[in-house]
């Protein structure tokens, strides 16, 4: 779905690369065995986000590189962090990635009783942000774990989560607990919100 909604595959697989490693310089070869696509493909994708501006494309000595041919000049590639759009797009490709193909909300939801659900800071595209992800339920805390740990290799990212039990949550709101607060009052995606249903 989301290789129609981004071009192809092959952009989809370079954008997730540069926006999850915004100061690494990437050149062709390297970009061809990290996303495992055909040297073509690839080439003719850099060449589309240069010309939009979402790619600086720039030139170093292979000397420089791996010490291989002293004087010959290859191109590299990396985000260009001036780009109008790049934290909306970010953003979008990792809430798409995680939610629309991988959906990891349901993942989370399968390992026990959720009562609140949210996603935050890189979901959203904001980096500064107390969690990534906050949790209020009864989880299988070892699944969770595995789950987030899949979840960051698949996005080439840490994942900063909070799992709070509902009692927890409770004590820390009667106490107002500067570090649930920043949570509450944070911009953010709630996926599930039960906290204030009474349970039978």
């Amino acid at each position: 779905m989301l290789e129609h909604l981004f071009g192809s595959r092959t952009r989809l697989k370079l954008l997730m690369l540069f926006l999850q490693n915004p100061e690494d310089v990437f050149y062709v070869r390297e970009l061809t065995r990290r996303i495992d696509t055909q040297i073509n493909a690839v080439r003719r994708e850099l060449q589309n986000l240069v010309t939009i501006g979402l790619l600086i494309e720039g030139s170093a000595k292979e000397e420089d590189a791996d010490h291989k041919r002293p004087g010959l000049k290859r191109k590299y590639y990396k985000a260009n962090q001036e780009f109008p759009l790049i934290q909306e797009i970010r953003a979008l490709l990792v809430k798409a990635y995680t939610l629309m193909e991988w959906k990891l909300d349901e993942q989370i939801c399968k390992l026990g009783s959720i009562r609140y659900l949210a996603f935050l800071g890189i979901f959203i595209g904001q980096r500064n942000q107390p969690v990534d992800v906050f949790i209020v339920g009864d989880v299988n805390r070892a699944g969770l774990k595995t789950l987030m740990q899949t979840a960051e290799k698949r996005l080439g990212t840490e994942i900063n989560y909070t799992l709070m039990t509902p009692q927890e949550y409770s004590y820390r709101r009667e106490i107002a607990d500067r570090f649930l607060e920043s949570i509450m009052k944070a911009p953010k995606s709630i996926m599930v919100s039960k906290l204030e249903e009474k349970r039978t």
